[in-house]
This record gives structure tokens, sequence and C-alpha cells, in this order.
């Protein structure tokens, strides 16, 4: 998830902090935004889904990074 999001929005993140937890508490936070709460939801992340709000939280018309081929 973390990968995608820096591989995908490399030039457009500044910093970026990856904060564990215990208990299984999971919450995905931009900019001290909350966009997923585990604890909310009472769901575990679908395979894409942080990446689609993220997306969607800093602009859908923001472009990936190109990846060499």
């Amino acid at each position: 998830m973390a990968d995608e999001i820096l591989t995908d929005y490399q030039h457009v993140i500044e910093t970026f902090t990856f904060i564990t937890s215990s208990g299984g508490a999971f919450e995905f936070k931009v900019n001290g935004d909350l966009l997923y709460s585990k604890k909310e939801t009472k769901r575990h992340v679908e395979p894409g889904e942080i990446l689609q709000l993220f997306r969607e939280y800093i602009d859908p018309g923001i472009e990936p990074y190109p990846r060499s081929k």
C-alpha cells in the first residue's frame, strides 16, 4: 500500500510517515485528515482502496508518476 502511493505519487509527496500500532487498529491520514479508519468501518481495507482514497484526496486529475517500461 505504501509502495503504491510512493511509486505513483512521489512527485507530489513532500514527506511520508508510516506509523505502526498494536491491537489491530488501522487509520490512514493525509495532512491530519482521516481518510480511512478500520475502527469506524469495522472491516479490513480492500485492495486498492487506500490508493483510491489518496488519489481522490489530492486531486483525481493528478496523473500518477510515469513508470519506466
